[in-house]
């Protein structure tokens, strides 16, 4: 991982002086950056059924903005204007490993808090409007020239422009503007207006979006996996009713019963690390495994040299308990002994290893080869 991914920069002075807080332009950050697939690439992915793309027109006349959906067919770049347009291909990191290599820059935040990787493809002009989001965002420029804006905080209450496929603030004012080209870094903290305009063609950036599960989201997902956990048979109680004056009412005592209900289940830390260990590696799409793999089979192939390779599509979290790391993987969680620490931590924090970044013990190679089925790992050979 390059150590001084943001420049100049210490990583700890931007987390510390700028994440969540303020804009950040980074002015040559990867100053040998290329884009991790070409404009070409790139298109043929938007082709994909399986992967979101999307482009946006910005048409110069009364039709306005257009907004199409892939997947496309080759036929379709060849209509597109000539310029005013942009290409954007959603979590390009989940389908290349290339993209997904591009993403080990930002692993100075938590990995579980990357979400993806998405990447634009802009002729001259093209763009989607000034806009926000409620994530953080860093945006690389690996080729051609692209000017920002940045504006104010909104939020959802923020007018938008009426009758538009795409979401454009109506009151959008500048407060900085930069042209970057290709090395520069500009990050944008959650609610922050901005605006990104291609300047020429062959203007590719990349996106790098990160996870920030809502209140709702997170009391829904808990909620729903609490419930499922629970028998039936576990039901409201009141041995010790008395007479009300109104039959109607709804007693102070009733919802103390429901207050305690409530509290006992997301009260208990425990519980809550555990769903929250599925619940933030549940991936996007689901990948299954072809193959079958035996223990012999595994030592011949890292005895061979050849590196064992995490799933682009598939996310890896450990948490550290009394002394055993709880890896969770995919959604699912592997009880562990302290002997397996060592390779869970190599699984969490490397996209690729070989042998000399593990000990072959049967149990290591026991786990290595339950990802292996579950399609969470896979071998490539030489």
């Amino acid at each position: 991982m390059n150590l001084m991914p943001l420049g100049e920069i210490p990583c700890e002075q931007f987390l510390a002086e700028y994440w969540q807080k303020k804009p950040l332009l980074i002015r040559n950050a990867l100053p040998n950056v290329s884009s991790p697939v070409s404009a070409e690439i790139l298109a043929g992915l938007a082709c994909e059924d399986e992967i979101e793309s999307r482009i946006v027109i910005q048409h110069q006349s009364e039709k306005g903005w257009e907004l199409k959906h892939g997947p496309f067919k080759e036929s379709d770049f060849s209509t597109l204007p000539i310029s005013h347009w942009t290409l954007l291909v959603q979590a390009v990191d989940h389908w290349n490993p290339e993209a997904a290599k591009f993403l080990e820059l930002f692993t100075f935040i938590p990995r579980w808090r990357i979400d993806d990787l998405m990447i634009s493809y802009a002729c001259d002009g093209g763009g989607v409007g000034p806009h926000y989001d409620n994530y953080d965002v860093f945006l690389v420029q690996t080729s051609g020239k692209r000017k920002w804006e940045i504006g104010g905080i909104y939020n959802e209450d923020a007018p938008l422009l009426k009758n538009l496929p795409v979401s454009i603030l109506s009151d959008f004012s500048a407060t900085e503007s930069w042209v970057l080209e290709p090395g520069d870094i500009l990050y944008v903290p959650p609610g922050f207006a901005h605006n990104g305009i291609a300047e020429g063609n062959d203007c590719i950036t990349c996106s790098v979006g990160f996870r920030a599960p809502s209140h709702s989201e997170i009391l829904r997902e808990y909620t729903d996996f609490i419930g499922e956990q629970l028998s039936e048979s576990i039901r409201y109680e009141d041995p010790d009713l008395l007479m009300q004056n109104n039959t109607g009412e709804i007693s102070a005592q009733t919802i103390e019963k429901i207050q305690h209900i409530l509290q006992k289940y997301t009260g208990n830390k425990e519980v809550i690390s555990n769903w929250f260990g599925h619940y933030i590696t549940t991936p996007k799409y689901s990948q299954e495994s072809e193959k079958i793999y035996t223990s012999d089979d595994l030592k011949i192939y890292l005895d061979s040299g050849n590196f064992i390779f995490r799933n682009e599509i598939s996310r890896f979290a450990f948490e550290a308990k009394d002394n055993n790391l709880i890896l969770y993987v995919d959604g699912e969680s592997f009880e562990n002994t302290t002997s397996l620490n060592p390779l869970i931590e190599t699984l969490c924090a490397n996209i690729k290893f070989n042998k000399q970044d593990i000990i072959q013990t049967d149990e290591n190679l026991n786990l290595l080869l339950k990802l292996l089925q579950r399609g969470s790992l896979y071998l490539i050979d030489r």
